[in-house]
């Protein structure tokens, strides 16, 4: 196990390095100019000459050879230098520590909702098999992964503003400082995003349930007379649970950027909102390194369940 664990760490730098070589190159093809939206925000789009916008790209750097711009970041990466915000000027760290707990707190509440949601019902679909409770189960998973989750969440604030006459308090609170105010700006986003989750979580839980109490040792456990709770929870569970914990582990993953949508509609100040902001500025750093930094924790996270899967699964063995 050792031995994998660390050839799959030994992947992470030359993975994380062909990943910015094409995160640079996407932001410089696509259309826009850092220089143009600072000085268009500062003095208005009337007020723009070419020698001010050359100035400020020399100031900024971006004057300089692509292959030269490219050296400087990553080389900064590598010895955790984030760089500056080329729109605010602040450091890009501190725009990380601020927005990561944000998107951290987030992410869990909703990966807790999604298995509090998606687990149960899932092993109910397996044990009323082809029943109408089935049936109905099923359609609400079908529905969560066929609706789109901005669709789902613009319902909810409409349902709250205009049906309950409420909505969430307006600017963040951190959890330590306040924790029914965050629990109240938070859980409305982390219900819509747990829900969609749930519903893969609910059939892939559905399916492997099935076929683990076809298994001889339930049927053996059944006719030792043992409850059907025991039999469900104890035997087939444990074992239903496998497969599910890569499809969970994925999703925890894909998470980190995945609430991008949800943080822009309930205005919470996470990496996601802090990714948009930065993409509409043209701001290189931020974006540069809040994608790297998704995608090191993707990879971290796959690591993580695959070492959980043979820990759990005796028979998987890495090599």
């Amino acid at each position: 196990m050792g031995t994998y664990i660390t050839r799959r760490l030994l992947l992470v730098p030359p993975t994380l390095l062909i990943v910015s070589v094409f995160i640079f190159l996407v932001l410089r093809v696509v259309p826009g100019d850092v220089a143009h939206t600072i000085l268009a925000g500062r003095e208005g789009a009337t007020a723009l000459r070419p020698e001010d916008l050359a100035k400020l790209r020399t100031q900024l750097g971006l004057d300089r050879p692509l292959a030269v711009q490219y050296f400087s970041w990553i080389s900064g990466l590598a010895r955790l230098d984030l760089g500056d915000s080329l729109f605010h000027g602040e450091p890009v760290i501190q725009e990380f520590k601020r927005r990561f707990p944000v998107t951290l707190e987030l992410a869990v509440l909703t990966l807790l909702i999604s298995l509090s949601i998606g687990i149960p019902l899932g092993v109910l679909m397996a044990i009323k098999q082809d029943t109408m409770t089935d049936y109905g189960l099923r359609i609400v998973s079908i529905l969560g992964i066929a609706m789109p989750g901005f669709w789902i969440g613009s319902l909810v604030i409409l349902f709250l503003s205009l049906v309950l006459h409420w909505i969430p308090p307006i600017g963040y609170v951190s959890l330590w400082k306040d924790p029914w105010s965050n629990f109240q700006q938070l859980i409305f986003p982390a219900l819509v995003l747990g829900y969609l989750l749930s519903a893969l979580t609910a059939r892939m839980t559905r399916s492997t349930m099935l076929e683990v109490l076809r298994e001889d040792y339930v049927r053996t456990a059944r006719a030792k007379g043992l409850r059907e709770s025991v039999v469900i929870g104890r035997h087939a569970l444990k074992n239903a649970l496998l497969p599910v914990i890569t499809i969970v582990g994925s999703q925890f993953g894909h998470l980190l950027g995945g609430t991008l949508i949800m943080e822009a509609l309930f205005s919470i100040p996470g990496m996601g909102n802090a990714l948009i902001s930065a993409l509409n500025e043209r701001d290189y750093p931020i974006v540069e390194n809040f994608l790297v930094i998704m995608v090191l924790w993707f990879l971290l996270i796959n690591l993580a369940v695959d070492v959980a899967y043979a820990q759990l699964d005796p028979r998987i063995r890495f090599n």
